[in-house]
């Protein structure tokens, strides 16, 4: 993992200890908030959705502008607001004490997350290169899995000292970040010329008008919601089903322990001997077969691990080759904006994916059904996206120049 990561730029491996540090920062604090605001603080259980639905709502919702404004303003100052921003968010989370203060925190975290996300990514994208850009996001997402696995166990060793000295701690890591970027990180992604008055506003919504229009993204983008409401099911579905902490931290051990150790592996078999396009139908495919097991063989946990475990390898598949056709999509035109539409589709679909999963669960219990159905969605997304990729539709295709002439709409009588 390390001799891969030092054959990229500076830049690219600034951008892999950020995803790293992000991820270690924001995990080491998220799954203890809970427990901190109904026991520590003694909030009632309509109060702990409603802080924990800010954050998720917040960032959800702003993907689409936190990407414009990339594209518009430069990747380099959305990823540095966005950790300034986290920074703020964890800080006050350490002193909050009201409903509203809480809150106020929790969005900010959450626009935090909508800031840098897509800027990091099409950064990335751009650094990388069209010839090494699948192993650059294998390499992030195993950093990504690798701040998920640390943040926990540092969290619950911080926690039990204090929640409060866990969120200064990880506020400390985003100033911390926040300072490193500010002065290392190379200024990318800015269009040469920023147009003024009506200029701005016409490639705004030109700017809009290009990936909103963009049929195919649409579509791959809806293919590939299933598999993020089927990945989350190792927070939702296989907890549930798991019935115990001891059980439920074994399933994300496991889970990113595979994908930590077997993400450069498994991509260097993909990219040896199957198409980008191939790459995406077996991921679904496999995440939704790994839902089989527990089909067959019921709760035991070693069923449920072997499902967590198959998640993490049909994940590990797709990831680099889901975020490579974002950007082939995109014909290298506002990649940060469809970075950012993509995410806030796929977030609506596990938010609706989870309340489907739910009524599932409570209708038929822990009979082979649910698990049936989780299957029927990765083999038919599956389906959808083999279709999608006959006669090419999901190739690269020459860059479009992006100016303001071209992104402007054409005048109607």
């Amino acid at each position: 993992m390390w001799k891969q990561t030092r054959t990229f730029d500076p830049a690219v491996r600034l951008l892999f200890l950020n995803q790293l540090t992000i991820n270690l920062g924001f995990y080491m604090l998220m799954p203890y908030l809970a427990a901190h605001l109904a026991d520590g603080l003694g909030m009632a259980a309509w109060a702990v959705g409603l802080v924990l639905g800010a954050r998720n709502l917040s960032q959800q919702g702003m993907f689409l502008v936190g990407g414009a404004l990339a594209d518009r303003l430069g990747f380099k100052p959305l990823i540095v607001a966005g950790c300034a921003l986290r920074t703020i968010g964890f800080g006050a989370l350490a002193f909050a004490q009201s409903l509203p203060t809480l809150i106020a925190a929790s969005l900010a975290t959450g626009l935090a997350g909508a800031l840098f996300n897509p800027a990091v990514r099409a950064y990335l994208a751009a650094e990388a290169g069209e010839e090494r850009r699948v192993q650059a996001f294998a390499l992030f997402n195993a950093y990504y899995q690798a701040g998920i696995l640390l943040g926990p166990l540092a969290g619950v060793a911080l926690t039990g000292v204090s929640f409060r000295l866990t969120c200064v701690v990880a506020a400390l890591l985003f100033a911390a970040l926040t300072a490193v970027q500010l002065r290392h990180l190379p200024v990318r992604g800015k269009t040469p010329e920023a147009p003024q008055g009506e200029a701005l506003q016409g490639e705004a919504r030109g700017q809009f008008r290009t990936v909103l229009a963009n049929r195919t993204f649409w579509l791959f983008s809806l293919a590939m919601t299933g598999s993020y409401v089927l990945s989350f099911q190792v927070y939702l579905a296989l907890p549930l089903a798991a019935d115990g902490t001891a059980a439920t931290t074994a399933l994300f051990v496991v889970s990113a322990l595979v994908a930590l150790a077997g993400q450069l592996r498994i991509t260097a078999w993909c990219r040896a001997r199957l198409s980008r396009e191939r790459c995406l139908v077996l991921g679904l495919g496999l995440m939704g077969a790994a839902f089989l097991v527990p089909a067959a063989l019921g709760r035991p946990l070693a069923a449920l691990l072997l499902c967590a475990a198959l998640l993490a390898v049909a994940n590990a598949v797709l990831y680099p080759y889901e975020m490579d056709t974002v950007v082939a999509l995109s014909r290298g035109r506002w990649v940060a904006t469809h970075y950012g539409l993509y995410n806030t589709v796929c977030g609506i679909g596990i938010t609706l994916g989870n309340l489907g999963t739910g009524v599932l669960l409570d209708a038929t219990g822990w009979s082979a059904a649910p698990w049936l159905v989780l299957c029927a969605v990765g083999l038919g997304c599956a389906a959808a996206m083999a279709a999608l990729a006959r006669g090419g539709r999901l190739a690269e295709r020459p860059a479009v120049r992006q100016s303001a002439e071209e992104e402007s709409p054409t005048p109607t009588g």
